[in-house]
Order: C-alpha cells, then structure tokens, then sequence
C-alpha cells in the first residue's frame, strides 16, 4: 500500500479571519485514523486539536472495496473560525492506513504548514524625550521625538514626516553615548541681529534669512557647546525671547528604530528623531509618526504641532483667601494646544516664597496657613518649553480671618494663643534665672 500526505499552503493570515487548513492526501489503502497536531516549543509538544479513528466510525466503510485496489483521495479539514495569535505556529496532520498485505500493519504519513498569524498595530503615540526638563535661551540643544508602536505583529516600518513631507534621516544603530560622541555643529549660541554678525563670520559665509552658508565644510552633527574662551560675543546683542539660531545647515535629522517582543507575541516597535531644536523655524512646525504593515490597508498615522506655551490660566483657592486659609495656585491651561508638555517654576516677586525657598516647581503652588503679610503679594508662573516660554503673574490678597483675633500671629505665619507663645516662654526663662 502506498500513502501520500500534503497540506495545502496559506498566505498570512489576520487576526480574526477564518481559516481552514486542508490535509489532502492519497492512498490504495484501507484507511485507519486521521490526526490534527498543533505544535508547540519549539517541536517538542504536540497538542490534538482533531482526530477522527475509522475503527469507531462507518462513514468510510462503505467508501472502499478491500478487494480491489485503487487510488483513492481524501481531505480533512480543520477550521479556525477567528483566529488568534496564540494560533501562529506550526501544525502537522498525520494519516494512517492498513497495509494491503496485513491487516496488523498500519503505515502512516504526515504532512505540515507553518500558520503566519498576523496583527496590525492597536496603538500608536508620539512624545518628547526628556521632558518637562529646563531649556537654555542661549544654547543650541538637541531634541528627541519618540513614537511608540504597539500590538503588531510583524514588526512594523515606522517613518516621519515634517509638514507632511517624508524626512530624510540618518540611521543610528545605537543610541548615542553623549554629546561628545556626536560631531559638534558650528553654531552660535548667543541671540545675534543680523546686521551685527561679526566680521570673523561673515568672512566665512554669507548672510541670509538668519542663516550662514559656510564656504568651508563645518562639523556635522547634533549640538554640541562651543568653548566660551574662543566664542566671539558681538558688541550689540538683540534681546529676544529665545534667540534666532544661526545654522551653517539645514536640520540634519537623526533617526533609529528598535522593537521588543512582547509577551502575547506581538511587538512593541520604539523610532526616535532627534536633530538640534530651532525655535525660531520649529515653531509650529508638524510632526507625524507614520506606520506600515502588512496587516493594514493603509498607514497609521499620529502627530503632533510643536508649540511654546502661551497665555497660562490661573485658578487660586480660596477664591477669598483669609488668615490662617491654605492657597492653592494651579495652573489649569493654555490659550493653546502646548506641546511638549511644559516645565512650570513658581517665585515671589521680590523676595522668597513662604517657606523659605527661591523657587518652586510644579503645575500647583501650595501656601500653608497664609500670614496676613502675604496681602498683596504677587507670584509669578513662568512655563518654557524647548520652543517658547511665557510668564503670568497673580495677586495674592488675604482678607481678615474673624475666627483669628488680630495679634495672635508670628511673622512665620503660626497661629499662637491669646497670651502669646514667645511671652510665656520669656517668663518662664526670667523666672528660672531669678532662682539661680
């Protein structure tokens, strides 16, 4: 008796379709049982997932005549009515048949087909690289967007795009180490007018929409700070809220993707863009993360607008704080869609917050147990961003507290009683001091 097994081949398949695997195989012989395995680490586990035994079953019995031989085909098939990604992998479809010449002998055969299950991203965002974080006004510093990419399956192709243009990007193989692994850009780090640029550079380039074209070939890389000793500072200095950066270049972008598999079989896809920040052309500019996949009709896209803050809201609680009340001073928003997310510094204008400190950091400023001194006093929210900042003040005013009998409050704020804290412990050193 002669047996031949074979599966038909699939395409990928996507998460959720139907699909029917087909074993089709052929024999003279008397048939004997069919087996469905799926299989499991590597090889080493085979799990039943069909079986169908002729011995306990007439459906063939009238289907053969063992005395006179010929070929006969079958197919068996198994159905995945919504497949999953736990069902990717191998399966094998065993056959077996009585041999012709004994009965007690049975030859077998198997066939197997690999099942590519595929899933198309569930999530994709884009975020800024260590923010919020301080800013410098007069350095040049360099700025990472990083698109996440989850719950696909391959690994998906993840670009950029700048206003709807694809970027052109340098592809980095590993993060960098620092800035002093990266090829320091010749820029300048102080805000220049542009009729003060001095001769030194001008005799280099030209020139132009507050850009240099430099005649020699400058170092190319991200920002990296130039020594201050060889530096030159122009006489007139132009004050701005940032400064107005000159390039010896256009941007050069810095791109690298990474992918980690995750524990239910998909990836977790990581693409980062990094080049030096520009307020002065960055602002406003559009960035999108954009994703193909086998398993998408079309790309998946998010964005984001890189904007500097503008225009903070203040809400204070109380609305009417008195003596002895904590106030709250949140900042609750912008007059615009702020991105990446801001870095907020509280101070008190001419002179040190209420407990003790130059500075506090934070969305909220928490004042305990107001004094009547702080009536009056103005607080300044400063947001900055790598693109802008911006400053709003607030006026704090304390009204009387009626359950607080004036007089009965130190300079720190305290609240003491009707005999006073600092007399009674006067009295009691006087007192120990006549003993003596």
């Amino acid at each position: 008796a002669y047996l031949t097994v074979s599966i038909e081949p699939l395409p990928p398949v996507v998460v959720g379709d139907a699909v029917t695997l087909k074993c089709n195989f052929k024999t003279d012989g008397k048939m004997r049982e069919i087996v469905w395995y799926r299989v499991t680490d590597g090889g080493t586990i085979k799990q039943k997932i069909f079986t169908f035994d002729a011995m306990f079953s007439t459906n063939f019995s009238h289907m053969e005549n063992y005395r006179k031989r010929e070929d006969l085909v079958y197919q068996s098939t198994v159905r995945l009515p919504e497949v999953r990604i736990s069902d990717n992998g191998p399966y094998e479809c065993h056959v077996g048949i009585y041999d012709r010449a004994t009965r007690e002998k049975v030859v077998l055969a198997s066939g197997n087909i690999f099942l590519n299950v595929m899933a198309p991203p569930t999530s994709i965002s884009v975020l800024a690289a260590d923010t919020p974080a301080p800013f410098s006004r007069y350095q040049a510093q360099n700025f990472t967007l990083v698109c996440v990419v989850s719950g696909g399956k391959p690994a998906p192709l993840v670009y950029f795009k700048r206003d709807g243009e694809p970027i052109e990007a340098t592809p980095l193989p590993e993060p960098p180490a620092g800035a002093g692994s990266w090829a320091p850009r010749n820029l300048l780090h102080r805000d220049l007018d542009d009729t003060k640029v001095p001769k030194s550079l001008a005799a280099e380039g030209e020139v132009g929409g507050g850009r240099l074209t430099a005649t020699a070939d400058p170092p190319r890389g991200l920002a990296a700070e130039r020594d201050p000793v060889t530096e030159t500072i122009p006489e007139t200095v132009v004050s701005r809220e940032f400064p107005r950066w000159v390039h010896v270049a256009e941007p050069i972008y810095y791109f690298r993707h990474t992918h980690a598999p995750v524990s239910d079989g998909t990836v977790e896809a990581r693409a980062t863009l990094t080049w030096t920040l520009n307020p002065q052309i960055d602002n406003e500019a559009l960035f999108s993360c954009e994703v193909k996949h086998p398993a998408l009709s079309m790309p998946m896209q998010s964005e984001v607008t890189l904007v500097a803050p503008k225009g903070p809201k203040i809400m204070m609680t109380p609305t009417r704080a008195r003596v002895g009340d904590t106030v709250r001073i949140l900042v609750q928003g912008f007059q615009n869609e702020v991105f990446p997310e801001p870095l907020f510094t509280w101070t008190r204008v001419g002179s040190r917050l209420l407990d003790g400190s130059a500075e506090h950091d934070g969305k909220e400023l928490v004042l305990e147990r107001v004094p009547a001194e702080l009536n009056g006093s103005m607080y300044r929210c400063t947001a900055q961003n790598p693109l802008g900042s911006t400053d709003t003040h607030t006026r704090l005013i304390v009204f009387e507290n009626p359950n607080i009998p004036r007089g009965t409050e130190d300079s720190n704020g305290s609240l003491t009683g009707h005999c006073g804290f600092r007399l009674v412990l006067a009295l009691t050193l006087t007192v120990i001091l006549e003993l003596t």
